[in-house]
């Protein structure tokens, strides 16, 4: 149990720290911006790479590595408590409107991640 917490830990921390360094090559790309953009992009490549690790774990076996990779580096790497917070912080400046399509492209287009990965892999290993 205690390995375990550890590899979840070594993940979150690794997570954390590409989601980090995300944030930072999304803002030198685009510079600065009202829209968290930043947040959206982790989000939705997070889903994406949590429906491939989904599919290949299964296949290949890998599902002891579940803990590692999807509750550690992809729940490092994603943000759903930043996600709340620019939501809330768009409402409270009084972009309503923004608030809304921030959180209905955010979770459109992670869930169409998530499937999108859940094809890929499955076409990669079926």
């Amino acid at each position: 149990m205690f390995s375990t917490v550890l590899l979840v830990a070594l993940g979150g921390a690794i997570g954390a720290a590409l989601r980090f360094l995300s944030g930072v090559a999304i803002l030198r790309l685009t510079g600065p911006a009202e829209f968290p953009l930043a947040i959206m992009s982790v989000n939705v490549v997070g889903s994406f790479l949590m429906g491939i690790f989904v599919v290949a774990a299964a296949h290949k076996g890998l599902t002891h590595l579940s803990p590692f990779v999807m509750t550690g580096l992809l729940g490092g790497f994603t943000t759903f408590s930043a996600f709340s917070l620019e939501t809330v912080t768009l409402m409270e400046r009084g972009a309503h409107a923004s608030a809304g399509f921030y959180v209905a492209l955010s979770v459109g287009l992670s869930i169409m991640g998530l499937m999108a990965g859940l094809w890929l892999a499955r076409g990669m290993f079926l």
